[in-house]
């Protein structure tokens, strides 16, 4: 009897134990073809979840039996929900294909200070992941959104290679350039800033066109580009990306996640690159490409407060000692008119966090700090800055009624700006007089669901220039929506303005080619811009479709445009007397297909136009039409091939004079780019291809007078103008301001990438 009772008892412990074995569901998620490491995926109403690794796999185990809500969401990517049975110990497998970046769900946060969805969003934003920017790999980030539709990378510079970032047409200095948020490149740094952020840190880009000054100040009259980095919990433990090209440029990505205690974690990145080669394949006696020794150090750190509280802290330092001139310049030459060179060192360093005050209440508060000095050589003119921004704001957030949120904002810049030249003088001339600014501001913004379908928001801010007086900046923006999402219309109305410093902004104002003269006190501008946009998304068959289609007008008043044309030997800056105006169309196009299969592609067509006088000029270096393309095809083991691009139409060229034998405009030109990569299932990625395959290069006379840079040679008359003379029959001076694309051609790359999940 005591056999049979200890057999029966064994037996009901099996059983019990095979009827209470656990659930488990495994898989792997990708999207177009290609693995996607870091989605979130949980069981709804449960605290069961994992996230996917960097090969996209992922499982859940112990899943009691059920019926459950599978949700997997990844930023840049469509949220998914699936339903999901458990019973008896079932081990499911499951795989999932999410929707790639520029979906309608994707979270943003650079229209409104808030996360929203895109498309809850009244502000028409673009977001490109990180996945785009792989496609076709760069040192840098400048260089990266030469694949954006009407954003163009310009060179200002054809010997220092420095340069700023158009938006429709619009020179750099409208473009407000942020990081997580935070004023972080701006004034002296607008030239280098976009250089040096590692690239294995970020998470997307958000970019809005026209004016945002009402929620961001001074600068953000052109449009905005937010560089969103990772966070610490959803970054991997080690990333590095490094790749070579023929042309001997190296460049080097890492990322690391930390964890100093439970409650504090962090992510450190570096970036290096370095390029030494002195190439001269135009044969004008100059560097084809700027010799450049560049490192930047980014953390970041999340701290968990026990109130659940936001607390992050990040910095940054650069470094760079960049060159470009004649091909057997030295340092020693440096500053001397015996070979012609332009020197820049670069040292800066950066802060920013948000911490979310302990109140009931849902306040934040923004801050930033960036010091910025350079010591810079053109030629035999001498260039020494510094510059000094903090930054501060609190944000209120409230949601009034179910339908209306309130924002309250009230900021403050602090800008101190000295250099060695006249800018920053007394009146007199005489005395050294740093230039401090400061700038208290104050701003609402309203956004109101009038509807399921239609959304209205209203901003103002209200700003004091401690040098040009009160500053208003009001915005108006409506959204309209179908029931499903799939149609989407916007319009805005807002007001921008901007303080200019020409030194901190212009490179051209910088170099020692020509005079620098200011005509009259430089007033802030201001501008009014309209934008419409229409989204429209559609599955024919096993795709994907985005149509996104927008219309841009931008009045300026008060505008600051350097004049070539009046005199050669001059750069004057000047208030416009009359206006300006930027007006165009532009439409992007995402095509998804499920054989993994991938179509981007955009282009832009504007008249950027200045009117003084009367007459109405096109803006120097400046293209009517641009377009952009990304075609990705994902096959056999995770090979994938991409082939992105662009083209631009004709722009006017600053011409020294009438007798000048350069061409007035650029030709019609394009840079195509092809990759192809491979990943290993170990955490292994190999890349490599060609960059420029059309071997495009601006024509070998884009510098005048390349044989003579110091003008040594030229004769001048009474006034300083130069005359013409058997060595110089077309009356030119040295000008290294002809240029609107670099002097690399063709090249071939290969990188690795590795991962640690």
């Amino acid at each position: 009897m005591k056999l049979f009772f200890t057999i029966i008892l064994f037996l009901s412990v099996g059983i019990s134990a095979t009827f209470s074995q656990k659930n488990s569901i495994s898989g792997k998620v990708t999207s177009a073809g290609e693995p996607l490491p870091y989605v979130n995926i949980y069981l709804k109403k449960t605290k069961l979840g994992t996230s996917t690794n960097e090969n996209g796999f992922y499982r859940i185990k112990n899943i009691p039996d059920g019926k459950y809500t599978l949700i997997l969401s990844s930023v840049g990517f469509k949220t998914k929900s699936v339903k999901v049975m458990f019973s008896s110990g079932k081990a499911i497998s499951r795989s999932f294909i999410l929707d790639e970046s520029n979906s309608l769900d994707e979270i943003v946060v650079s229209g409104t200070l808030k996360p929203v969805t895109k498309a809850n969003s009244p502000v028409p934003i673009e977001v490109y992941s990180k996945t785009f920017f792989k496609k076709n790999p760069t040192p840098s980030i400048f260089e990266s959104l030469q694949n954006v539709n009407g954003v163009r990378p310009q060179l200002n510079c054809n010997v220092c290679n420095t340069g700023d970032i158009h938006i429709n047409g619009l020179e750099g200095p409208y473009t407000f350039v942020l990081i997580d948020g935070m004023p972080i490149v701006s004034g002296l740094s607008t030239v280098y800033g976009l250089t040096g952020i590692p690239q294995a840190l970020i998470e997307r880009v958000e970019v809005v066109k026209g004016p945002a000054s009402t929620l961001y100040g001074s600068e953000a009259v052109g449009g905005i580009i937010n560089i969103i980095t990772r966070k610490p919990s959803n970054s991997p433990a080690l990333s590095t990306d490094t790749f070579g090209s023929s042309w001997g440029e190296i460049n080097t990505d890492i990322g690391l996640r930390y964890k100093l205690s439970e409650k504090i974690q962090g992510l450190l990145g570096v970036n290096y690159f370095n390029f030494q080669n002195r190439i001269d394949n135009n044969n004008d006696g100059f560097t084809d490409l700027t010799l450049q020794n560049r490192i930047s150090i980014f953390n970041k750190v999340d701290i968990r407060r026990e109130n659940g509280k936001t607390f992050t802290i990040a910095g940054r330092y650069v470094y760079e000692d960049r060159w470009g001139g004649e091909t057997n310049w030295k340092k020693e030459f440096r500053g001397t008119d015996v070979i012609y060179g332009e020197s820049i060192y670069t040292n800066r360093w950066e802060t920013f966090g948000t911490y979310q005050l302990p109140t009931t209440k849902n306040i934040n508060f923004q801050f930033s700090a960036n010091g910025h000095h350079q010591n810079s050589i053109y030629g035999t003119d001498f260039y020494d800055a510094d510059q000094f921004i903090a930054f501060g704001q609190f944000i209120f957030n409230k949601n009034i009624k179910e339908n209306q949120d309130l924002t309250l904002g009230l900021a403050y810049r602090y800008t101190f700006y000295d250099d060695n030249t006249f800018a920053t003088k007394d009146t007199n001339g005489v005395n050294n007089q740093p230039s401090i600014t400061h700038l208290p501001g104050i701003f609402v913004q309203d956004e109101i669901s009038l509807n399921k379908n239609n959304k209205l928001l209203l901003g103002a801010r209200w700003d004091y220039n401690s040098l040009h007086g009160s500053i208003f900046s009001p915005r108006v923006n409506y959204k309209w929506n179908s029931k499903d999402n799939s149609d989407i219309f916007r319009i805005s109305i807002g007001n921008g303005f901007r303080v200019a410093n020409v030194f901190t902004e212009d490179h051209a104002a910088l170099t020692g080619a020509r005079e620098v003269v200011f005509d009259g006190e430089l007033n802030p501008e201001t501008s009014w811009n309209t934008n419409l946009n229409y989204v429209k998304k559609f599955y024919p068959g096993n795709s994907i479709i985005t149509l996104d289609a927008s219309a841009f007008y931008t009045y300026f008043d008060n505008r600051i445009l350097p004049d070539y044309d009046t005199d050669p030997n001059k750069i004057i800056y000047a208030n416009l007397e009359g206006h300006s105006i930027s007006k165009g169309i532009s439409l992007n196009t995402d095509i998804m297909f499920l054989n993994g299969l991938a179509i981007n592609a955009g282009a832009t067509l504007m008249d950027v136009s200045i009117t003084e006088n009367g007459i109405k000029t096109r803006q120097p270096l400046t293209e009517s039409f641009s377009g952009v393309w990304s075609i990705s095809y994902s096959f056999l083991n995770d090979f994938k091939i991409d082939y992105t691009g662009n083209i631009y139409g004709p722009m006017r060229l600053p011409l020294l004079s009438d007798t000048d034998p350069r061409a007035s405009e650029s030709p019609w030109y394009s840079i195509q780019n092809i990759q192809l990569s491979k990943r290993f299932s170990n955490s292994w990625e190999i890349y490599g291809g060609v960059k420029n395959l059309l071997d495009f290069t601006p024509a070998a006379n884009s510098i005048a007078r390349s044989f003579d840079p110091f003008d040594k040679q030229v004769v001048f008359d009474q006034n300083g103008q130069a005359m013409a003379t058997p060595n110089n029959p077309n009356a030119l001076t040295f000008d290294p301001s002809y240029v609107y694309a670099s002097n690399q051609g063709i090249r071939g790359f290969i990188g690795l990438r590795y991962t640690v999940f």
